[in-house]
This record gives structure tokens, sequence and C-alpha cells, in this order.
């Protein structure tokens, strides 16, 4: 890797982690631009390139990733936690959230807790796709472990 683009990475990661941050603030993305040193454009495909999706999808899968930790966690309506997290259309919300994991609000929060499975298991089956794929249930028996 060439230090020009170990320092874009190291940008993009700085642009990243702000959005992270602020992930229930609009997107501004002439300000992460800047944040990266690059123009807009540029950010915008850069961005996808580095990460496999561009700065708005990113944005949205963070806000439906967070959503989730809330419709499992608490007790809060639907329409509070679509605002908490960043969405201002509750149409958009849940459409983006369909999209993302594959049910509406409504129906992941019916679907109850997790069974009790290891942090790590349960982060990656319910980790949002960024291609709008819903990672289905488990494996009904798991992979050999190899050394």
């Amino acid at each position: 890797m060439s230090r020009e683009s170990e320092q874009t990475n190291r940008r993009l990661l700085r642009a990243r982690d702000a959005m992270d941050r602020a992930y229930t603030e609009p997107l501004d993305v002439p300000a992460l631009a800047r944040i990266a040193l690059v123009s807009d454009a540029h950010f915008i495909r850069t961005f996808k390139d580095t990460f496999g999706e561009t700065p708005h999808r990113y944005l949205q899968r963070r806000r439906v990733e967070r959503a989730m930790s809330l419709l499992r966690e608490t007790d809060r309506s639907v329409t509070d936690i679509c605002m908490s997290v960043g969405f201002t259309s509750l149409g958009t919300f849940s459409r983006t959230f369909r999209e993302i994991v594959g049910t509406s609000p409504s129906e992941f929060r019916a679907a109850g807790p997790a069974l009790p499975v290891p942090t790590c298991f349960v982060k990656r089956w319910s980790r949002p796709s960024s291609l709008g794929e819903s990672s289905g249930p488990p494996p009904s028996s798991p992979a050999p472990l190899r050394a």
C-alpha cells in the first residue's frame, strides 16, 4: 500500500468515525468530504470503493443497527425509535428497515429476544447487511472449527 493511499484511508476512517459518532444527525456530505480532505464527489466515490457502500447507505445501516437494538431492549414506540436514530419519516424508516433487515420494525420486535448465544455470534447474525439482504436465521448446525 502506498503512503498516499494509506493517508486517504485514514482520512476516510476519520469521516466514517464522525458518522458513527453523529449518526442521529443529518448526513452532510460536504462536511464529511472536508474531514477526508477531498471533493464531495470524490468522497462519495472513494468511500464506496473503500467500504463497499455509499456514505448515505452506511449511515442508513448504522441507524437501522441502533434501531434494532432499541426495538429489542426497550418498549419505546417504533415512531419514537425512528426519530431518535435520525430518520425524519416513519415511512422511510420502515422501508429502509425492511430492505436491510428483511422484516418490518414491528415484526422484528414481535420476534422477541434472541436465544442466549455468544455475543460474537449474535452480532454476526443480526448485523444488517450493506447489500440489503437479510442475514436470515443461523445455520442449524455450525461448521466444524479448524485449527
